[in-house]
């Protein structure tokens, strides 16, 4: 077994390329990202208004033609634009019946785009990307388990170029423990977040899978004699209970 060790040991000295640093370390921009972040089916919108009571308090998830319907101005197209442009040609439309009209829009539920987290942790799966997601953020929500090497999570980002792909690996122990924030980067739309095993902790869980087959036979052969023992346990407590005259219970 110790022999699958090192080739996980070398590669962990492997550190990131300079240019998948350049892709990924932009944590400072989550506020101008989730600003940006444009809308998509089936995303669920909030509408207000204080001067139109039409559209005031509407919630309403984005239709897969990518529009939404209101009272008093119809259907109208919305996907693919910021919450801040909807509000602007909310408003446009509005100053037909109003005016100066003031609208707000926000994202009640991300529901069209994605991160991923995979690995050792207690809920991997599918996360809604807001655009203000970091790192520590999704991990905070997946919650590593113990067997997590936290200083070798590795995060991998797909590109729109055929067979390219950009990864890193950071340490999160050295985020958490000394506040190391530089490297807590912020996630983009499609990242998978994969959290290793340590080594150690790899090995047991490949023993595991190997022992995988013999492991249910060796529950048959125990089994019966499991249940043996148990009955003879329960054969001595109940003669000696007879023997000192105890009633039994109702029913029994």
């Amino acid at each position: 077994m110790m022999l699958l060790l090192p080739p996980m040991v070398a590669s962990a000295g492997c550190g990131p390329k300079v240019d998948d640093m350049r892709h990924f370390l932009r944590a400072h921009e989550h506020r101008v990202s989730g600003a940006e972040y444009r809308v998509a089916p089936p995303d669920v919108l909030e509408i207000s208004s204080a001067q139109a009571p039409e559209i005031d308090g509407e919630v309403q998830s984005i239709r897969s033609d990518g529009k939404i319907g209101l009272r008093l101005l119809g259907e109208i197209k919305v996907a693919g634009l910021t919450t801040q442009e909807i509000a602007n040609k909310l408003e446009t439309l509005l100053s037909r019946y109003y005016v100066r009209p003031q609208v707000s829009v926000r994202v009640a539920y991300y529901r069209s785009k994605y991160v991923y987290v995979l690995g050792q942790v207690h809920t991997p799966g599918p996360y809604p990307y807001t655009g203000r997601d970091t790192l520590l953020h999704v991990l905070a929500r997946a919650q590593p388990t113990y067997l997590a090497w936290t200083a070798r999570i590795k995060v991998l980002r797909p590109s729109p170029e055929a067979g390219e792909r950009h990864e890193i690996i950071v340490d999160t122990d050295r985020l958490t423990q000394e506040g190391d924030t530089a490297k807590n980067i912020l996630l983009q739309e499609g990242d998978v977040v994969y959290v290793p095993p340590t080594p150690l902790a790899w090995a047991g869980l490949r023993l595991r899978e190997l022992l995988f087959p013999v492991t249910p036979v060796a529950q048959t052969l125990i089994a019966p004699a499991a249940v043996k023992a148990s009955y003879d346990v329960y054969d001595d407590w109940d003669n000696d209970q007879s023997r000192r005259g105890a009633v039994p219970l109702p029913g029994f």
